[in-house]
């Protein structure tokens, strides 16, 4: 209860507990992390981490919202008129399974859970989506598709394929190669 009356301290140890949070899950999973694994890895007590953090799932949120914001970012590349539409779509979306990958398979699936609860995300990553959809039908790439149907499709797909490819364990090239390949088969069900 003390705790919660102060502001917690946020500098550069923050971010390393952060990280070896991170890493930790990666390595053992985000269910198993505790936050004694944590302590023992950067040889800090409990005072130090508890000063900056209520818990290992606080931890493990801001572990998420940071590598929620790099995954956004990758998709928030401007199309180039002069090139393929459908060439550059699938090429950013393919960018977010290379970045989950990157981030390793068992963090990767706590972010996986925990983008699933989140409202915000779901709604920021449909309304990416929708504004490509409205780029697409604009340059006349795309036929008249339903803009809020079809984006929840292309997420449904993204999010699914990237969390079957890193259940099953599929090496990143292959899951990537076979990620284009079906993701422009949707696309082509779209195309003017």
């Amino acid at each position: 209860m003390a705790n919660a009356q102060f502001k917690r301290i946020q500098d550069e140890m923050s971010e390393k507990i952060i990280l070896t949070a991170q890493r930790l899950a990666t390595e053992s999973g985000a269910e198993r992390l505790t936050v004694r694994m944590i302590l023992r890895e950067l040889s800090i007590t409990g005072r130090v981490f508890y000063n900056r953090f209520q818990d290992v799932e606080e931890v493990l949120a801001i572990a998420y919202q940071n590598t929620a914001k790099k995954i956004r970012e990758s998709i928030c590349i401007e199309l180039d008129p002069e090139k393929d539409f459908f060439e550059q779509v699938t090429d950013i979306v393919a960018g977010t399974l290379r970045l989950s990958y990157e981030n390793k398979k068992s963090f990767s699936r706590y972010i996986f859970e925990s983008d699933s609860s989140s409202e915000e995300n779901y709604k920021w990553w449909k309304e990416r989506i929708m504004r490509l959809i409205a780029y697409g039908r604009e340059a006349g790439h795309l036929r008249d598709v339903d803009p809020d149907i079809t984006s929840y499709a292309v997420w449904c797909f993204i999010r699914g394929y990237n969390a079957d490819a890193l259940d099953r364990g599929l090496p990143m090239e292959k899951a990537i190669s076979d990620f284009k390949y079906s993701f422009r088969i949707l696309l082509e069900g779209m195309r003017a």
